[in-house]
């Protein structure tokens, strides 16, 4: 008989990311590249192994193929286990039909089975679309030592921002009181991360009486953490204080790959601490010629410069031609830019090639917005895209 988890981490990985245009055309939120060499779903993977969770269940619905493809049997995760480790969780048909996860307490819903099947004391519930380290050992002791039924990691965000959450307000405890989403009139700054542990018991108890509930939304955070509350169930608030962004819009996702930028960027990749691992493909060693010029930019391996790139993020295997100018911008995988073209506040997807003499975006002291080019695009020589246009079709 396997020796039982005392805790599995559900990972929600499933969501289409609208806001991300034409970055989540062909592929769901999690497996957007970031920060040249990893891809968003890195971070919950690399913060569970290296908080000790080694069973993971990845729930997928929207467009899979490269997010299965990536995760793979989670070697570089270290979570390729012959008991436990790293499985996908995709929709499936029961005796009872088949049906599409209807929301995030109903993926989680749909498959206590698999949580089941490792007997686990305590459930952690992550987002795939959050860019942060966490030691989630540390959340699951605090939850244990205050006899928790569910415990909710927060962060302290301005006032003027807090809007845009769901707020948590709390005794001196740290017990929840109150717990509203998105108030127009917040009382606290205590916003919800999207990162819970419920004890199992009573995680299962309240979703299946939600999947009964014809008029529920089938939803964590417009269901069941309201109903716990008014139920009485015992929730804490678990503060947090390191980095982390959202990057659920074009303009945060371009904000967390500046943040990795200069002398002391906000958020380091380099502690050997807390690694973030990730599947990359093995590139030669970036090659920046005599006439480049290189200023405040990650530059990933096998990317070969002969033109101007300043205040950039570039992923594996991005070229840049003579006389070419790459300012305020993300290059994902295997992208292209021309002899002569120019590049200002932009994100490329992966493998977009840019024309000679090309223009996309402008200045960002000028810009209306940030110019997003889809995966695989090819912009003609001399064709010009406007700031904050949206390309995501040729």
């Amino acid at each position: 008989m396997f020796k039982k988890k005392e805790c599995v981490a559900m990972l929600l990985a499933g969501g289409q990311g609208s806001r991300l245009y034409a970055l989540t055309q062909k592929t769901a939120k999690p497996s957007v590249s970031y920060g040249g060499k990893y891809r968003i779903i890195d971070f919950p993977l690399s913060n569970c192994i290296n908080s000790g969770v080694d069973t993971v269940g990845v729930l997928t619905q929207y467009r899979p193929l490269l997010l299965n493809e990536y995760i793979g049997n989670g070697l570089p995760w270290d979570l390729d286990r012959t008991y436990g480790g790293v499985q996908i969780l995709a929709p499936y048909q029961g005796q009872s039909g088949a049906d599409w996860y209807k929301g995030t307490a109903n993926a989680i819903w749909q498959n206590m089975e698999f949580i089941n099947r490792y007997d686990a004391k305590y459930v952690l519930i992550l987002s795939g679309d959050h860019i942060y380290k966490m030691d989630y050992a540390a959340m699951l002791e605090y939850h244990k030592q205050t006899e928790a039924d569910c415990t909710i990691a927060v962060i302290d965000v301005p006032l003027e921002e807090a809007s845009r959450f769901g707020i948590m307000s709390t005794n001196d405890d740290g017990s929840i009181y109150k717990f509203t989403e998105k108030p127009k009139n917040p009382d606290s700054t205590k916003a919800s991360m999207g990162i819970y542990i419920f004890t199992k018991e009573k995680l299962q108890q309240y979703l299946e009486a939600d999947s009964k509930d014809p008029a529920s939304a089938n939803d964590f955070g417009k269901n069941i953490i309201p109903t716990m509350l008014a139920a009485g169930e015992k929730m804490m608030a678990y503060s947090f204080e390191g980095y982390w962004k959202d990057v659920g819009t074009i303009q945060s996702l371009w904000e967390a790959n500046m943040d990795l930028l200069g002398d002391s960027p906000v958020l380091s990749l380099s502690e050997e601490s807390w690694r973030i691992y990730s599947r990359h493909t093995a590139q030669p060693p970036q090659y920046i010629s005599k006439d480049a010029v290189v200023e405040n930019c990650s530059v990933t391996a096998g990317c070969e410069i002969y033109g101007t790139v300043k205040n950039s993020v570039l992923g594996a295997g991005v070229y840049v031609g003579a006389g070419a100018v790459v300012e305020d911008s993300v290059l994902m995988n295997g992208t292209s830019v021309g002899d002569g073209a120019t590049v200002k506040y932009s994100i490329l997807d992966e493998n977009v090639s840019i024309g000679k003499n090309a223009t996309v975006g402008e200045d960002r002291a000028t810009a209306e917005g940030i110019a997003v080019v889809g995966a695989g695009i090819e912009i003609p020589d001399g064709k010009i895209i406007a700031a904050g246009a949206m390309i995501s079709e040729q």
